[in-house]
């Protein structure tokens, strides 16, 4: 007894079973509905037939098959396209209906439907610090379907919510993982830069806490991005400044590279012989007027008047 207290309790041997769905196929409807009808005609007419010649041992026999005729009619039901009907025999799962069409099932089993179309939604704009530390706004759009509809109904409570908090959760946890923008830090994956990426990793995080609920993620991907109100102003003066830092790199660049060929070309075709104090000037001239953003003045030189 003692060493059975002392046992340590091992989750894995303890874990309840999970139920898997299994497809079951009902009873045409139409068949039943015919059967069934029959049925009532002829115990109607039984009872008709007691209550004319006063007779109990018709008239009971014919109300028991009347009752029986109306309960039976309580196993139709109806399964649409890309549903599927769950079947349940006093708690007990008893398996899942996936023909389209009028069927008949036990007229005891409950019946819990479960859609199995494609279904989105699009989370709320949740305002988190991304891995920097800058608060920022992020919503995601969610594709989704129910795959397994045992799972869906009897893993979790409430399977559509399920979807929606553990979808947040994941768009939470990932936009803490990332920067909003890697400002030029080579190899670093950002949420702005590396849409797709970002939303592949998205997509495999929300599956991963879906599959418990038997739902199969389709797509995932962010909606919305941007910095929060009240470091968006900041955050904007420096994307600019780093716009403008970058077009500047480029503009000198190509001034170098115009003023390079522009002394090669004089010194191949030997238009003009310049001394190194002449070349300095003339490129300092052409840099200031290829690198400036305003329009230049030119100065024209007629030489030295003499005296």
């Amino acid at each position: 007894m003692n060493a059975t207290l002392n046992e340590s309790w091992d989750p894995s041997v303890h874990k309840p079973a999970q139920i898997q769905e299994h497809e079951v196929q009902a009873t045409s409807g139409l068949a039943a509905l015919g059967g069934f009808i029959l049925w009532l005609f002829c115990a109607g007419a039984a009872l008709v037939a007691g209550i004319g010649i006063e007779s109990p041992l018709l008239i009971l026999p014919a109300m028991l098959a009347i009752g029986v005729g109306i309960l039976g009619l309580c196993g139709l039901f109806i399964v649409n396209p890309n549903q599927a009907k769950v079947l349940q025999l006093f708690g007990a799962y008893n398996g899942t209906v996936k023909e389209p069409g009028l069927r008949w099932a036990n007229p005891f089993y409950t019946k819990k439907s479960v859609s199995l179309r494609v279904r989105n939604f699009e989370s709320d704009k949740l305002k988190v610090n991304d891995s920097t530390g800058n608060p920022i706004q992020i919503a995601a759009v969610v594709v989704w379907k129910v795959v397994d509809s045992a799972e869906a109904i009897f893993q979790v409570d409430n399977y559509e919510n399920f979807v929606h908090v553990q979808s947040e959760s994941a768009l939470r946890n990932l936009a803490t993982r990332y920067p909003y923008d890697a400002h030029d830090r080579e190899g670093e994956m950002a949420l702005r830069s590396n849409t797709a990426e970002i939303a592949e990793h998205l997509k495999t995080e929300i599956q991963e806490r879906l599959t418990k609920a038997g739902v199969e993620v389709i797509e995932a991907r962010i909606s919305h991005l941007a910095y929060a109100p009240e470091i968006a102003g900041v955050m904007l003066q420096r994307q600019q400044a780093s716009a403008i830092i970058a077009a500047r790199q480029k503009i000198v660049e190509g001034a170098v590279g115009m003023v390079e060929m522009a002394l090669s070309m004089l010194s191949n075709q030997k238009i003009v012989e310049l001394d190194e104090q002449r070349k300095a000037v003339m490129v300092s001239n052409l840099l200031v007027v290829l690198c400036s953003d305003r329009g230049t003045q030119p100065i024209v030189n007629a030489g030295n008047s003499e005296s």
